[in-house]
């Protein structure tokens, strides 16, 4: 018979963050580091590589650990049917160890124990997703004030030498290549193509 495996799972939005704090408190749990799993990946679906590649791995038995629901997660609904698939499904445990209400290993003994368990996955759940709801309406927000401010947003638009026009008629008549053209302008030859077509 196949001995059970406790797996973690650690998931940061952007390559800039640091897993550090969820992998301490993985290994803390008695988590192996070979049954970590990092993903640098956003949270807003569960389309995510290495995510999959443990789901398949997960057997009846084994425990995933996350931190935090939102590290799971951040759609209310999806968070909810992937606890169910693995829980139901699979038959695999989830512990949330930011949230010791959330672990699947202590079994509920009647009909209460299982209903506050599912409230408080679906409040969590709730939570997780409106604080997404709001910070993508923060940034919004803060984008427009910032219009308003005059503040640019994007790459600042490249200066054209003073003999820009000069250097296309050269190009033109074939007296010069378009690699002394870049060589001179400084531009990439999209950008150049599409300056040519303004001129």
């Amino acid at each position: 018979m196949k001995k059970s495996q406790t797996y973690g799972y650690a998931r940061c939005s952007t390559k800039e963050q640091n897993e550090d704090r969820q992998i301490i408190s993985m290994l803390d749990f008695g988590v192996v580091q070979s049954n970590i799993i990092v993903e640098k990946i956003s949270g807003k679906d569960f389309n995510r590589p290495a995510y999959r590649s443990l789901l398949a791995r997960l057997q009846a038995g084994d425990v995933l650990v996350v931190k935090s629901i939102d590290r799971l997660g951040r759609d209310y609904e999806e968070i909810i049917l992937q606890w169910r698939y693995i829980t139901k499904e699979i038959k695999a445990d989830i512990v949330v160890i930011d949230m010791p209400l959330l672990d699947t290993r202590q079994k509920p003994q009647n009909l209460t124990g299982a209903f506050v368990s599912d409230m408080v996955l679906q409040i969590l759940s709730y939570v997780a997703e409106t604080e997404r709801s709001a910070l993508r309406q923060r940034q919004a927000e803060g984008i427009a004030a910032a219009k308003q401010r005059g503040v640019k947003f994007g790459r600042p638009l490249k200066s054209l030498p003073s003999n820009f026009d000069e250097i296309v008629q050269k190009w033109h008549q074939k007296n010069m290549s378009l690699d002394d053209v870049l060589k001179q302008t400084g531009l990439t030859k999209s950008t150049f193509y599409r300056k040519v077509s303004k001129v």
